[in-house]
């Protein structure tokens, strides 16, 4: 291949450049993906507010919590009795990044991760806290809900 033959295929990537839309791409979610992400959102702020209460309402009746390191909790009373033992031990700073939401009819799950600090509450030192999540929800007569939920440290 010649230099003159090589010089037009170099040029073809930045000429394709070129057709790429100028404007920010706008990501259509479906109705289904929105509500999920809002959820998810919720949890989020209920969680560094260390809101029980709150989380509670966002799991289903038979909702189950899997906490790393934490026995299982099994059924909305159960859940709210285990994040109320979290929450009086520590504090809790975190962002979740949703890493994939997939919707297959009533049922979704989403796989995030998340990063942020933990404060122990009785001493007051804080350090950075991460992890890996998987959600799972089930969508009924309420709207969507934590089905399932478990989480272990990053590696």
């Amino acid at each position: 291949m010649t230099y003159r033959s090589r010089f037009p295929a170099l040029l073809l990537p930045f000429a394709l450049l070129a057709f790429i839309p100028k404007g920010r791409l706008e990501v259509v979610m479906s109705p289904a993906e929105q509500q999920l992400r809002t959820l998810l959102a919720t949890y989020e702020t209920s969680l560094n507010a260390g809101d029980g209460a709150r989380i509670e309402q966002l799991y289903a009746e038979d909702g189950v919590f899997m906490p790393a390191g934490f026995p299982t909790a099994s059924g909305r009373s159960a859940v709210r009795g285990a994040y109320d033992a979290v929450f009086a031990n520590i504090r809790i700073a975190i962002h979740f990044t949703v890493d994939e939401l997939t919707v297959k009819g009533d049922v979704a799950y989403a796989r995030t991760h998340s990063s942020g600090t933990a404060t122990v509450v009785a001493t007051g030192a804080s350090g950075p806290e991460a992890n890996r999540e998987l959600f799972i929800f089930a969508r009924g007569g309420n709207g969507w809900k934590i089905a399932r939920y478990m989480f272990n440290k990053t590696s």
